[in-house]
C-alpha cells in the first residue's frame, strides 16, 4: 500500500526520487504535493510507508534531496 509521501523543495528532486526508487524495484508514483503537509513543491512521491528507512537510505545514497517523509494514507482507503 502506498501510504507514505516524500516531500521535496523542487520538482526535479521528486522526479529523480521516483526514478531511483523505480530502478530499484519499488512501487512509487508522483502525485500533486499535499499543501497541508508542505507548501514547498507542487510534486510529492507516494511510496510504501513501512519501507521508509530503506527509501531514505536509497535516496541519500543517490544524492536525492528531499524535504521530509510523511505518513499520508490515500483518502477513502482503510489502513492495513
Amino acid at each position: 500500500m502506498l501510504d507514505g509521501v516524500v516531500t521535496f523543495f523542487g520538482s526535479y528532486h521528486a522526479m529523480r526520487a521516483e526514478s531511483v526508487l523505480r530502478k530499484n524495484g519499488w512501487k512509487a508514483r508522483l502525485i500533486p504535493g499535499p499543501r497541508e503537509i508542505s507548501p514547498n513543491c507542487g510534486v510529492a512521491l507516494r511510496f510504501e510507508w513501512e519501507r521508509r528507512e530503506e527509501a531514505r537510505l536509497l535516496l541519500e545514497r543517490n544524492l536525492v534531496q528531499y524535504e521530509d517523509f510523511h505518513y499520508y494514507p490515500e483518502k477513502g482507503r482503510n489502513p492495513g
